[in-house]
């Protein structure tokens, strides 16, 4: 698992962590039962606080993406796919209405929108 954090952005180190073994988990990189570094291994490879990598590890388990066995670490949890795509569509459906509103201001009409669409998913 190859995690690359920023530390320019908005976005918190801990969130970046998260959003990176979620996306490698939806993904298929992650299968359940997978192990994932100790706290103090990530923490060190990416060289940070091991308190951030606590926190990332906690958010994870608590979505349900993680299970955490004492004295053995951290494992990648049985996922529900259903839930898996569900949050991919609400991440697509903001995405989109940024590309939308995007598309307002640059004084595009639907079609040219979906004919944009239609022309990167090729």
């Amino acid at each position: 698992m190859n995690i690359v954090i920023r530390n320019t952005g908005d976005t918190p180190l801990y969130e970046q962590i998260v959003n990176q073994i979620k996306s490698a988990i939806v993904a298929g990189e992650l299968q359940p039962g997978d192990p994932l570094p100790s706290l103090r291994l990530l923490a060190k490879e990416l060289r940070i606080s091991l308190i951030t990598t606590k926190r990332a590890y906690e958010e994870l388990e608590r979505e349900g993406f993680l299970t955490t066995m004492a004295g053995k670490g951290c494992f990648v949890a049985p996922q529900n796919a259903e839930l898996l795509r569900e949050e991919q569509r609400r991440k697509l459906e903001g995405l989109l209405s940024e590309a939308v509103d995007a598309a307002k201001l640059a004084g595009m009409t639907c079609g040219e929108l979906c004919d944009t669409a239609q022309m990167l998913w090729e």
